[in-house]
């Protein structure tokens, strides 16, 4: 069982920027790809990004493109999401997720377990 803590959220103004981070209780998430989601009030968890095994592949969903960058920590066990300007429809609880495999895409049943979520707002 793996378990995963996010941190980092918060109250930011539009144009800010926040990081999230994502601590494993075991090394051998570093086996697997990792990645984030959010879920706003009243609508579908959505893919926001994901990092393969060794970091060398990303992702992005095509909103958050260019504006947040994922990224991850071996030693430490974390994964990091970086988000730069953003906007107020960024705002939505924020998920990590351990992934089935070495790299995984977008989609909910390629990631095996889920953190609890951190809220993160942005105010207009």
């Amino acid at each position: 069982q793996v378990q995963l803590v996010e941190s980092g959220g918060g109250l930011v103004q539009a144009g800010g920027s926040l990081r999230l981070s994502c601590t494993s209780s075991r090394r051998t998430s570093s086996n697997n790809a990792m990645g984030w989601f959010r879920q706003a009030p009243g609508k579908e968890r959505e893919f926001v990004a994901t990092i393969s095994w060794n970091g060398g592949q990303q992702t992005y969903a095509d909103s958050v493109k260019g504006r947040f960058t994922i990224s991850r920590d071996y030693g430490a066990a974390t994964v990091y999401l970086q988000m730069n300007s953003l906007k107020p429809e960024d705002s939505a609880v924020y998920f990590c997720a351990a992934g089935r495999s070495a790299v995984a895409g977008s989609r909910r049943d390629s990631y095996a377990y889920w953190g609890q979520g951190t809220q993160v707002t942005v105010s207009s």
